[in-house]
């Protein structure tokens, strides 16, 4: 992997034209619906009422404004790396021991999905933490995703965006650091954990990869697993082997990315498409659109959803499945100081007896008793609180 010699770190600012906002609500407002699902749940996928009830609200009453407004509000940068820009976000605390923090998003997430956080990481005095809790925070967007540049040529894996942040945090300046990630967040930061840079001192994920490989090919092929398994460990492959049946999307987008073409031509299906990453997110936000806010809102959701369709990214997104070589939960070979954050509505309960053989230096592992996959984005102060606890023994 060879870095470009131009190291230039741009100022960036968020601001589509009117134009393509009317154009946005134009398409919402011609939506040809389908018929109703034939079942009274969500097994069918995303409820048509659901959908309807998101439309309407997007072409009539949401505002992509004052997201773009808080974006702007926050210092956002592009740099080139290895050949692609990579747009992120660089909030330095006031106080200047705060320990480095590079965040990486998942899919079907964004930089939106960490907006919450970045306060009371960076400042958590005025959010009931010490100023030895305090983190400089760097959000990048992943190639493809968002305002980064999308790649025209293949090999943007996991493997080669955590070099690429290991080479942002080294022009930025920070020599020592910590990682912490979800979804594809938590590949792309254990990747960084397996390539063991020197200046990377530990991270934290709250989707761990952890279990055995053995276990989780034969949860993929539909063979059965060991019968020695704890009540933890059966209860994680019960979980593992419905999310395998389920993974449809995973599988589309990664075997045949481009048939998925329609993402890019209707928000409406984009939206559908993007709500049903797994049963608990698609139960939330449903409830949401019914008028049930708990977690999120549907501007939050709107706003994920609108980034996606304005910088056209939902094929390129998309693309680093069919990139991915390596599987979602196997554990890999991490060496470096591990915390590891399990939230009730994940895809997967992670064991702890797992997370200590995956693990070896597991320095922090707790089960929370309330949010679910997009944990800075559902429930920000328990991760703020996960993060704080979990990496503070490496400052």
């Amino acid at each position: 992997m060879s870095f470009t010699t131009d190291v230039t770190i741009r100022p960036f600012a968020v601001q589509f034209p009117d134009s393509e906002l009317e154009a946005l609500r134009a398409r919402i407002e011609t939506t040809r619906w389908p018929e109703t699902e034939t079942v009274a749940d969500h097994s069918q996928g995303t409820p048509l009422a659901t959908s309807k009830a998101l439309a309407q609200y997007w072409a009539s009453e949401y505002d992509w404004r004052k997201v773009e407004a808080k974006l702007n509000a926050l210092p956002q940068y592009i740099t080139e790396i290895d050949g692609l820009d990579i747009h992120f976000i660089h909030v330095r605390s006031k106080h200047e021991d705060a320990l480095p923090l590079i965040v990486t998003h998942g899919w079907p997430g964004s930089i939106v999905e960490q907006l919450k956080i970045i306060d009371p990481l960076t400042n958590p005095t005025a959010h009931g933490g010490d100023a030895s809790d305090a983190f400089h925070l760097v959000i990048p967007s992943m190639p493809g995703y968002g305002f980064s540049g999308k790649p025209t040529t293949t090999g943007w894996g996991p493997d080669r965006i955590a070099r690429a942040w290991v080479e942002l945090m080294k022009r930025l300046g920070y020599n020592r650091y910590v990682a912490q990630g979800g979804d594809w967040g938590a590949i792309v930061t254990e990747a960084m954990a397996v390539q063991a840079p020197p200046e990377l001192l530990g991270i934290h994920t709250n989707m761990a990869k952890v279990v055995p490989p053995e276990i989780d090919q034969a949860l993929l092929t539909g063979h059965p697993v060991p019968a020695d398994l704890s009540d933890d460990e059966q209860a994680a492959c019960d979980q593992l082997a419905f999310f395998y049946q389920h993974i449809g999307y995973a599988v589309e987008m990664g075997s045949r990315p481009e048939t998925l073409i329609g993402l890019a031509d209707s928000p409406v299906g984009l939206a559908a498409f993007m709500i049903d990453h797994d049963p608990a997110s698609l139960a939330l936000i449903s409830r949401v659109f019914a008028g049930q806010p708990e977690g999120l809102t549907r501007d939050d959701v709107l706003d994920n959803i609108t980034l996606f369709w304005l910088t056209n990214t939902a094929l390129s997104a998309a693309r680093l499945y069919w990139e991915n070589k390596a599987p979602f939960f196997a554990a890999g070979s991490v060496s470096i100081p591990v915390a590891v954050s399990v939230f009730p509505d994940e895809l997967y309960q992670a064991p702890r007896s797992w997370a200590e053989k995956a693990y070896p230096n597991l320095i922090h592992f707790n089960k929370l008793d309330k949010g679910g996959h997009f944990a800075a984005w559902e429930q920000p102060q328990h991760l703020v609180n996960e993060v704080r606890a979990g990496l503070r023994s490496l400052r």
